[in-house]
């Protein structure tokens, strides 16, 4: 899946600069082009990631109907970097709902539960 996303980003003119997660969600940290928005990125990402699932013999599986994007400084690069590559390890302590809770509540967004999970 990480190689396919991977792909789909280079073929965008988005530059992938670390792609990675876990079995229930991932991780792009990515330069968007100035050519294509993100959300028509992010739909092109999960339909094309889905259709090739499926193909693969995951009939079953789908994205969340969400997504969060935030952008990242260049003096954080690396530190996301390092964040993404240790996501196994970090998702040891805190699940991915906490850490979504713990990312929105440090950047001080407002949200409803209601409309994150689905």
């Amino acid at each position: 899946m990480h190689a396919y996303l991977t792909s789909i980003l280079r073929g965008q003119d988005c530059e992938p600069v670390q792609v990675g997660g876990v079995a229930d969600h991932v991780h792009l940290l990515f330069g968007l082009s100035r050519t294509i928005s993100l959300a028509e990125l992010v739909k092109q990402l999960k339909t094309s990631s889905t259709k090739m699932m499926r193909e693969k013999g995951h009939p079953g599986f789908s994205w969340q109907t969400g997504y969060g994007a935030f952008s990242v400084s260049e003096s954080n690069k690396s530190s996301v970097i390092a964040y993404i590559v240790d996501q196994e390890k970090h998702h040891r302590k805190m699940t991915f709902q906490e850490e979504i809770r713990v990312l929105l509540k440090r950047h001080s967004m407002r949200f409803d539960e209601r409309y994150i999970w689905d």
